[in-house]
This record gives C-alpha cells, sequence and structure tokens, in this order.
C-alpha cells in the first residue's frame, strides 16, 4: 500500500491531488506535562510511516489556542511531516484569528483546518457571537483565504451536523464552505462507509468538487466510543454492536474485535474510492499503527 504522497509541496490540498493514497493522523493537545510527554512519543512512533500530513486540534471554547498553535509549531520545526492547525471561530474577533494565522504562516505551517467549533459548552450548545468575529465558517474561510496563504480545509458529517435540520441542508452548508474556498474536507468519524459514500453522492450532486476524507476512529472502548458517539448525535450502528456488546466486560477481546472492526471500515472505505483515511490516534499509536499494518497485509494478499 503507497504511504503518504511525496511532493514538493507542502500545501494539503496539492498533496491530496498525487495518486497516491492519502493517510493522515490527528493529535490533541494534551492537559500536563505527562500527556505531553506521551503526545510526543506518539509522533515519533507514527512519522515513519510517512503521514501525508498531520493534524492538531482545537479545545471546545477556543480554549487551546496557544497550545495548538505551538503544538503545529513544533512539528513543523522539529519533524518531516506536515502539520495542519485546527482553526475555530468561538471565542475569537477577526483581528485575533488574523494574528493565529500569521503566528502559523511565520512558523512554516501551511495548512489549516476551518471551523465553526462547538462553544465552550461543548456539541450542541447555544451558539454564542463574539463581537467582532465570526458565527459561520464560511466567514472564517473566507477571512483565512483574504489574509494568508494557507491551503484550507474543512469539516463535513457523514450522517449530518448534530444541529442540521436535514441532509440536504447539511450538504448546502458544505457548499458554502466550498465556495467561499474550501480545498478538501475531513469528515466525523465514520461508523459506517455506507453513510460516507452517501455524504460523497450528495455533495456530488451539490457541485462540491472537493476532496472528502473519512475519519476513522478505532473502537478500543466500549463506554469511551458509546459516548462519543452520542455526542455527535447518532446512534452505534447495529451490525456493530453486536459483535462487541458480548464483549464489553472484555476489553482486551473487545478491542481487538474493534481493530479489527476498524480495519475492515478502512478496507471497504479504500476499495470504494475514498482518496485517504484520517486517524484520530487520541494522542495514542498503538492502535493506528495496528490498524495500517493491517491494511498494508490486506493490499499484498
Amino acid at each position: 500500500m503507497a504511504q503518504g504522497s511525496q511532493s514538493d509541496s507542502s500545501y494539503i490540498a496539492d498533496l491530496l491531488r498525487g495518486p497516491e493514497i492519502s493517510f493522515s493522523f490527528e493529535f490533541f493537545p494534551p492537559k500536563d506535562e505527562a500527556g505531553e510527554e506521551v503526545l510526543w512519543r506518539s509522533i515519533s512512533e507514527l512519522e515513519p510511516l510517512s503521514p501525508t500530513f498531520v493534524s492538531v486540534t482545537y479545545g471546545a471554547g477556543g480554549t487551546t489556542r496557544d497550545r495548538t498553535v505551538a503544538i503545529t509549531e513544533r512539528i513543523a520545526s522539529d519533524t518531516t511531516m506536515v502539520p495542519m492547525a485546527h482553526l475555530t471561530c468561538v471565542g475569537h474577533t477577526a483581528e485575533e484569528i488574523g494574528a493565529i494565522l500569521n503566528d502559523l504562516e511565520a512558523a512554516g505551517v501551511q495548512n489549516v483546518l476551518a471551523l465553526r467549533g462547538d462553544p465552550a459548552a461543548g456539541p450542541g450548545a447555544e451558539w454564542v457571537s463574539t463581537s467582532g468575529g465570526f458565527d459561520h465558517t464560511d466567514e472564517l474561510i473566507a477571512y483565512i483565504r483574504e489574509t494568508s496563504q494557507l491551503s484550507i480545509g474543512v469539516a463535513a458529517f457523514p450522517e449530518g451536523h448534530i444541529q442540521a435540520d436535514s441532509l440536504e441542508r447539511d450538504t448546502e452548508v458544505l457548499k458554502t464552505k466550498r465556495d467561499a474556498g474550501a480545498e478538501f474536507a475531513i469528515t466525523d468519524m465514520v461508523l459506517r462507509a455506507s453513510d460516507y459514500f452517501d455524504l460523497v453522492a450528495r455533495a456530488r450532486a451539490m457541485g462540491v468538487d472537493i476532496p472528502i476524507i473519512p475519519g476513522i476512529m478505532p473502537i478500543l472502548n466500549y463506554q469511551a466510543m458509546s459516548k462519543m458517539v452520542e455526542l455527535s448525535g447518532r446512534e452505534m450502528p447495529q451490525e456493530v454492536l453486536d459483535r462487541i456488546e458480548p464483549l464489553r466486560d472484555d476489553p482486551a477481546a473487545l478491542r481487538a474485535e474493534g481493530i479489527k472492526i476498524s480495519t475492515e471500515l478502512c478496507d471497504e472505505l479504500l476499495e470504494g474510492g475514498a482518496p485517504g483515511l484520517h486517524f484520530f490516534t487520541l494522542n495514542r499509536s498503538k492502535a493506528t499503527r495496528e490498524i495500517f499494518a493491517a491494511l498494508r497485509c490486506n493490499q499484498t494478499d
């Protein structure tokens, strides 16, 4: 299986135009020194896989702004990997966002994932406007496009955003982001391959022609995964529940089955034409490396 695209460009939009499958990993800013050690150990363990890019998330309410920027800058300066910083509208004025963009570009970061972001109260909470800021992702994208040279990605939702009135409306929002200047999209965690393919079909029918990369969240813990699915306003597919519920009191067996389920999902997505895979690592590398190795083996069977 091909690894990350080789290109002189560090713009993700350019890397995704290559013929090779894209593999990317997502990290989040840790809260303390112990978490920092885990993060950088995971980064060093995943770097040999030559990912197309890696991304660093932004906390709810913009709470990890400085750490997101610092980690992304360090990846740019101290590793061979192409970094992307998440950036949200929450709690920031246009002037503050402009300063962040300047810091990123000065550090050699060339990519940003533009998001409206979750309010500090969490997903589904009422949106609170910031005076002098932006209320919608397309406004943020237009500002980034006007004031920087960054390559811009956005989020997409396999079963629709939790606050979308309909799948059609959700797709319309994706189109407004594309029209504002978004060059690629990364989805929320995909629970069924058919949900991803349906999203792509809706997007293409509406004229959204940018690459849409499926997000992968390995099932390693029953309670943690159930909670994440609930927060996204969805339900775990019954065919997945049938396989993991009997194992909920056997953590090792559940983890092994979860890795198997995730690997099967990745295979189905790639076989169906997905341009790549984006792994939500939770700052741990082992599960991602296991799935990656299984995919490489499957490719040579």
